[in-house]
């Protein structure tokens, strides 16, 4: 890991750094007044920025943002995939939020696996497909807050699948890693490999085929992805690969509004979606560690970064059990959720030494690539949106001449038939990605996510105790060394390993490390494995918008 933006050196190595603020911050916070827009591919920020500054609002410019970023970063998202949201309606002034994640297929269920052999369901092809719910989420956003055609808010992007666009640094080695894996499919190859190999940083690349899809989704709407030819075109795939999504399938698929969940952190109101998705994680931890005077402690304490993993490892443990589809069962989110739980939680915890076995609670009833984008527009509605192949280019399969792949999110289901998150037809599978908003007072205050599998609810919960309790702006708390846990249960019943591991980034002191290491912690490696950050925060007193973006990504955060 280099050092630029990680390292947190001395102040007095720093302090020429930058001419104001934090000598640590990669960048300044953007400011400005009418909206801003920030994802991890330049391309796509300024394509919503585009959207916003012709008149469309934050679902027209999330929607075009989302569609652009699709095209530059297919590896991490795109219409084969799942997106959930929260939106702040400022008309309203109501908080809604949006599942959009697809289903298992109708004919799938646990025998096929038996009757092959196979104790998991495989990560790569046929077998791991769900629903893609992509698409139905952008219909169903925008027919209730939408202000722009559909035909208008897809162009861009329609145009630069046809022209081409120059690829990006930290994409292209994203694209280079997935490589071999399209490769095995004739038709991944065909709309990714040009030339049988992955596009390289500054090449320009262009996919006809998938502008040819969206130009179909600006015509004929979310129908023509889950009807009409690309809905046939996923069909006939699957019956020739060994797939079990049919027209049905497709044809049944719904996206759902849910009503957000939340729990107060020192007097702020942190919300997230609940299950099938981990966003309660974030709000257990969070619950946890408010018992602690964590300012006191000090950021790269030792103290307070073996509460955090510990706090974790409790949280996750409950991800293990109680995160499912609630179609199927009935969750007890409210309680763990609750301060009461929480403090029950807290007792389990012994600050000199690591748990290395921990089971779920009793509230009384790894991988993964995503895009997180977030807008704010000049009448201050705000979208937090996340969305996904799952793993880095999903199943790896294209489905024909589509020009996207399939994701592989039906890999999240166990198969163990005693287990809440086990697969069952047109089932939704646990998932890891998960939009976060924060208000004070019941005003909109912070739009925000780290996208990054499991990172996920950690990189929620360490933004918002830099930003909360270590007094940190924006972009200096997305910019500030994080760690990860790794190895906790995981939905599929795969218990973990001896209390897991911790990678840490340069910038934690190696006393840190080395007095958690005292305490049991295992530490290893984990470059690239810390998340991507996105924010906009509003500042009420001055009427402005605060955003911020990734540093460990290629993105931006701009505005007007």
């Amino acid at each position: 890991m280099t050092e630029p933006f990680f390292a947190e050196q001395t102040l007095e190595a720093a302090e020429y750094d930058r001419p104001v603020g934090s000598p640590h911050q990669s960048r300044s916070v953007v400011t400005a007044t009418n909206g801003i827009v920030a994802t991890s591919q330049p391309l796509a920020a300024q394509v919503g920025l585009d959207i916003l500054k012709a008149g469309g609002n934050a679902v027209d410019a999330a929607i075009a943002t989302n569609a652009m970023i699709g095209l530059t970063e297919p590896m991490s998202c795109g219409i084969g995939g799942d997106l959930f949201v929260i939106y702040w309606d400022a008309n309203t002034e109501t908080l809604y939020g949006l599942n959009a994640s697809g289903r298992s297929p109708h004919s799938l269920n646990r025998d096929v696996f038996k009757e092959k052999g196979m104790k998991q369901i495989p990560t790569l092809g046929p077998l791991a497909w769900s629903v893609p719910g992509c698409v139905d989420g952008w219909g169903v956003l925008h027919e209730r807050f939408g202000k722009m055609p559909l035909k208008r808010i897809l162009k861009p992007s329609i145009e630069y699948g046809e022209n081409g666009f120059a690829v990006t640094e930290v994409i292209a080695a994203y694209w280079k890693s997935g490589a071999e894996k399209l490769s095995e499919w004739p038709d991944s190859a065909a709309t990714y490999l040009p030339g049988g190999k992955a596009p390289v940083e500054g090449e320009v690349f262009r996919n006809p085929r998938l502008a040819a899809t969206y130009r179909a989704i600006a015509e004929q709407g979310r129908d023509a992805f889950y009807l009409g030819e690309t809905a046939k075109t996923i069909a006939k795939f699957s019956a020739a690969n060994g797939g079990y999504l049919t027209l049905k399938d497709l044809a049944d698929h719904k996206s759902d509004w849910v009503e957000p969940v939340s729990t107060n952190y020192r007097g702020y109101d942190v919300w997230e979606l609940p299950p099938n998705g981990q966003g309660i994680a974030a709000l257990e931890m969070l619950n946890i560690l408010e018992g602690y005077d964590i300012q006191k402690m000090g950021r790269k304490s030792a103290d307070y970064l073996h509460l955090f993993v510990e706090a974790k490892k409790l949280a996750f443990a409950d991800r293990a059990k109680f995160y499912a589809d609630p179609d199927f069962n009935r969750l007890p989110t409210a309680e763990l959720i609750s301060k009461t739980y929480a403090n029950r939680q807290r007792k389990r915890i012994d600050m000199q030494k690591a748990a290395t076995d921990v089971p779920a609670g009793d509230p009384k009833l790894e991988n993964g690539d995503t895009i997180y984008l977030t807008v704010v527009d000049k009448d201050r509605n705000c979208c937090s949106f996340i969305q996904s192949n799952y793993f880095g280019f999903g199943s790896a399969m294209v489905p024909g001449d589509a020009g996207f792949v399939l994701q592989n999110r039906g890999a999240l289901f166990s198969l163990d038939p005693d287990h809440l998150n086990t697969l069952e037809p047109h089932k939704r599978p646990f998932h890891t990605i998960i939009p976060a908003f924060v208000t004070k007072d019941g005003n909109p205050w912070f739009s925000f996510g780290v996208m990054g599998g499991d990172m996920q609810p950690q990189g929620h919960v360490q933004i918002l105790v830099n930003m909360i309790d270590f007094g940190m702006n924006v972009q200096e708390a997305g910019d500030a060394s994080r760690v990860r846990h790794l190895g906790s249960q995981t939905p599929t019943g795969i218990p973990m390993a001896d209390g897991g591991t911790v990678a840490a980034e340069s910038g934690i002191p190696k006393k840190t490390i080395e007095e958690l290491k005292r305490r049991g912690h295992k530490f290893e490696k984990a470059p690239g494995g810390f998340g991507g950050y996105q924010g906009i925060l509003l500042d009420h007193e001055h009427g402005t918008l605060h955003g911020a973006t990734e540093p460990r990504k290629d993105g931006a955060a701009v505005g007007y």
